[in-house]
């Protein structure tokens, strides 16, 4: 994982942080994506991106950092991420 061109110092935010699994919701028609904090995929409403992952806010408010189901598996040892629901 050492020189993953994912990791730009998330370490300084994301460490340790609880993590929830939920479903993305635009928060107006202005802002309707996010991107995995990582590799950069989409979250959205439509087809073909994703729609659900892991997120630091359960409120789904706009404030939240996104990581996509494969940046989760590859990080969460190294990161001590804990999943809530």
């Amino acid at each position: 994982m050492e020189g993953d061109w994912r990791l730009r110092g998330q370490e300084n935010y994301l460490m340790g942080k609880k993590l929830y699994f939920i479903r993305f919701q635009k928060h107006s028609e202005e802002w309707n994506h996010e991107h995995c904090d990582f590799c950069w995929a989409k979250f959205s409403d439509f087809e073909g991106d994703l729609h659900e992952g892991y997120c630091t806010g359960p409120d789904n408010k706009g404030s939240e950092y996104w990581i996509c189901p494969e940046c989760y598996n590859d990080f969460k040892d190294r990161f001590g991420w804990k999943l809530s629901k």
